[in-house]
């Protein structure tokens, strides 16, 4: 998320941030597996807006090495998955973030296009998070994953999955979870209707520049328009 106030963000998606939270803001450009982001999700019907890092750790995990592979989830299998079953009945989240990437071209010359709202408004990535305790310190951790489904027609020239984009009208929705531990199966396969592409229109590609490429760049600078050499060579592939 790149807005610089974090107040704004709260207020945008009807969240409460935790007030040892906040310190921890700053506004991201390029984002990586494993860094921190934040994550929204219900308690007591109140939406929360909490610190998280990106690559989910199971609870019942000896360490958190796993965490990189576990940045994203098919969503088709989720919730047959012993990985991520639980979670997907119990910890369902929303991942807030203004767009994602994606690349062409070959490795050595990948090619960056941002995916993003038409507006500039926030994107909400249906998510699941679990919190895992470090046994050497006794700390905890909350880390999520982000749900995958098939690319739409707008994605799909550059890759064939994309992130669950959930509508503000379905969030709430997504984020319940039945006080009763018995319901909360059947009520999990229900909201499975909502893992599905994005409706046309509701991203728009833009060629980006090649620092992108790098996670070590954070910066404005990353979410510029490509050059024009570099928007020529992208557009022959888009």
């Amino acid at each position: 998320m790149t807005r610089t106030d974090f107040d704004e963000i709260a207020d945008e998606l009807d969240a409460e941030p935790r007030a040892d939270d906040l310190p921890l803001y700053r506004p991201r450009y390029n984002i990586a597996p494993t860094d921190q982001h934040w994550i929204v999700r219900t308690k007591y019907e109140k939406r929360e807006l909490l610190a998280a890092k990106w690559g989910l750790v199971n609870s019942w995990a000896d360490d958190a090495k796993g965490a990189a592979r576990q940045i994203n989830a098919r969503s088709e299998t989720a919730m047959t998955s012993r990985a991520f079953r639980d979670a997907f009945e119990s910890r369902r989240c929303a991942v807030p973030a203004d767009g994602f990437f994606e690349w062409l071209g070959a490795k050595d010359a990948r090619r960056p296009v941002w995916f993003h709202a038409p507006e500039g408004q926030l994107l909400l990535f249906a998510g699941l998070y679990e919190s895992w305790q470090d046994r050497s310190t006794q700390e905890w951790m909350r880390s999520f994953t982000i749900l995958t489904t098939d690319a739409n027609e707008t994605v799909e020239p550059v890759h064939n999955r994309m992130p669950v984009i959930l509508s503000r009208d379905k969030l709430d929705e997504w984020l319940f979870v039945p006080p009763e531990e018995k319901a909360r199966p059947s009520y999990a396969n229900d909201v499975r209707t909502l893992l599905r592409p994005a409706d046309e229109g509701v991203l728009v590609a833009t060629e980006v520049s090649r620092r992108a490429n790098s996670v070590k760049n954070d910066d404005p600078g990353v979410l510029a328009p490509a050059d024009d050499r570099e928007a020529a060579e992208q557009a022959s592939l888009l």
